[in-house]
């Protein structure tokens, strides 16, 4: 296995990898955000782990100005991360954290925020086993007008 940059002919891929993540956005629009997001000034930053030419997971990390429990600005974010089930549990994750993280390190930066849902206890399990630390539990609202 190998991680690296999104190679930009892989987004096909990488797209479908997102559609396993946020499998009710429609794909279209995974894939006209994703490539949106990479062309963006900061772009959003994108690390897969590949298995020769078959993309096993990826890592997406963008800069915000701010986020929950981080005192940097600004503070690289876990936008999105995921592994395909058939690559759980092999190390895939962790090797995708650990790129992000020195992707962080080398531009400076001393913290990385991400979040999950509250429900998602795999993801919070994860992000804890990784060193990271739960700093708040947030509840968000909509009103249509």
């Amino acid at each position: 296995m190998q991680v690296r940059p999104l190679a930009r002919d892989e987004i096909p891929a990488w797209v479908a990898l997102r559609f396993g993540l946020w499998p009710d956005q429609p794909l279209a629009e995974l894939d006209e955000e994703g490539r949106a997001a990479l062309d963006a000034d900061p772009p959003l930053v994108v690390f897969v782990a590949a298995d020769g030419a078959t993309l096993l997971g990826f890592i997406e990390l963008s800069l915000r100005s701010y986020a929950e429990g981080c005192a940097g600005s600004p503070v690289p974010y876990v936008e999105g991360w995921f592994v395909r089930e058939d690559a759980r549990r092999r190390g895939v994750g962790s090797a995708l954290m650990r790129a992000a993280e020195a992707w962080c390190r080398d531009r400076g930066h001393a913290e990385l925020g991400s979040d999950a849902r509250a429900d998602n206890r795999l993801s919070r399990t994860v992000h804890a086993a990784l060193g990271f630390a739960e700093v708040e539990e947030l509840v968000v609202f909509r009103k249509p007008l």
